[in-house]
């Protein structure tokens, strides 16, 4: 049984071009929350050091990049999970992987919620919605449509 994390970046200010917008205050505070409950369970034996993977967009990268240094972990580079692309390519690629690590995609919405919906329900339709910087845990033997569980869903605003 492999594990998956999907990952929302934090709060980004607006502007333009979207590939350039950039973490607020607020959505570093959220990242680094959510790196730090990471980190926690990680200690704690209850979670696996994932393999960090996070889209080009700035955002995203900063999102990962504090997820990264919490963990301990570098941080890799997927031209191919950025919000308008189609969720079977990351399936497809998930499907290529080496099984046993835990992997965590930092990306943003809509890919996100539907790769969820593809994950768990076959559909891309079936999506998720997800807060800023909301994670959400998922088990599979294998990472085909309509094949995984979602095991947890956290949200910075969850914890203390």
């Amino acid at each position: 049984m492999a594990d998956m994390l999907i990952m929302r970046h934090g709060e980004a200010a607006p502007g333009y071009p979207d590939q350039a917008r950039r973490l607020t205050p607020h959505g570093e505070q959220e990242a680094e929350k959510m790196a730090c409950w990471l980190a926690e369970r990680v200690s704690a034996g209850e979670l696996f050091v994932p393999r960090v993977y996070a889209s080009p967009y700035a955002r995203a990268q900063q999102t990962a990049q504090i997820i990264s240094d919490a963990l301990g972990v570098s941080l890799q580079t997927l031209n191919f999970i950025t919000p308008d692309d189609p969720p079977s390519a990351v399936s497809g690629w998930l499907l290529e992987q080496p099984e046993g690590t835990p992997i965590m995609l930092v990306s943003h919405m809509p890919l996100v919620g539907e790769l969820a919906g593809l994950l768990v329900e076959g559909s891309p339709a079936q999506g998720v919605g997800f807060p800023t910087a909301a994670i959400a845990e998922f088990e599979a033997e294998v990472w085909a449509a309509g094949c995984a569980q979602l095991t947890r869903f956290t949200q910075p605003s969850q914890l203390p």
